[in-house]
């Protein structure tokens, strides 16, 4: 049976709308005398990072608790300055499918700190929903999740398109119903576009 087109498109913020220089930690941390890849593996600890990404701490919270473990609170403190760089072509896929009548909604597992860096990035008005795990309560690949994200923009979850650069995510989508690509980068586009009828 052929899937029907995709009437809204979920779209990843962090490693997708939203890059990261590699090289911003690495200079931190050499410059502070920690290990190479130290600051995001503390980071991404996952019993320190589900709390800050479900609501129950504070972004600020869970990097206090960062700086704990590493006993850098300078480190950290430079390292959350840098807050990443918006993707042209992925902004311009976003423009063009809400000029086309698709609406557009940023899904990502994050903070309380979100919208603050939505508008730092210029990001604010560029989609018509925004999906926190930290406001949801539930982070991807939760069904629950996705039900938040089909209800952000009226669309049931067989209308719309998740673009996430997690395997394990594109695969929770799928499950909840949703169609659902893993980014691997610009190359993706045309595929993309064609999927959502852009021509």
């Amino acid at each position: 049976m052929t899937r029907t087109r995709p009437t809204a498109l979920l779209v990843d913020l962090d490693g997708v709308l939203r890059r990261w220089d590699p090289e911003v930690p690495a200079r931190i941390e050499a410059a502070h005398g920690l290990p190479a890849g130290s600051l995001t593996k503390t980071a991404m600890d996952w019993s320190r990072l589900r709390p800050a990404i479900t609501g129950e701490v504070t972004h600020a919270g869970w990097m206090a608790g960062v700086a704990e473990a590493l006993g850098a609170p300078r480190a950290v403190a430079e390292w959350q300055e840098y807050r990443g760089e918006v993707d042209p072509d992925v902004l311009a896929l976003v423009r063009d499918a809400r000029a086309a009548g698709v609406p557009v909604a940023i899904a990502t597992n994050a903070t309380d700190h979100l919208d603050a860096d939505l508008r730092a990035l210029g990001l604010t008005d560029e989609v018509d929903a925004v999906v926190n795990s930290s406001v949801v309560g539930a982070h991807k690949p939760t069904r629950e999740f996705f039900a938040a994200a089909a209800t952000a923009l009226r669309t049931p979850p067989d209308r719309m398109l998740l673009v996430d650069d997690s395997d394990r995510f594109v695969r929770g989508a799928r499950v909840a119903g949703l169609a659902a690509y893993r980014w691997n980068g610009p190359a993706d586009l045309p595929y993309l576009r064609a999927a959502l009828g852009l021509g």
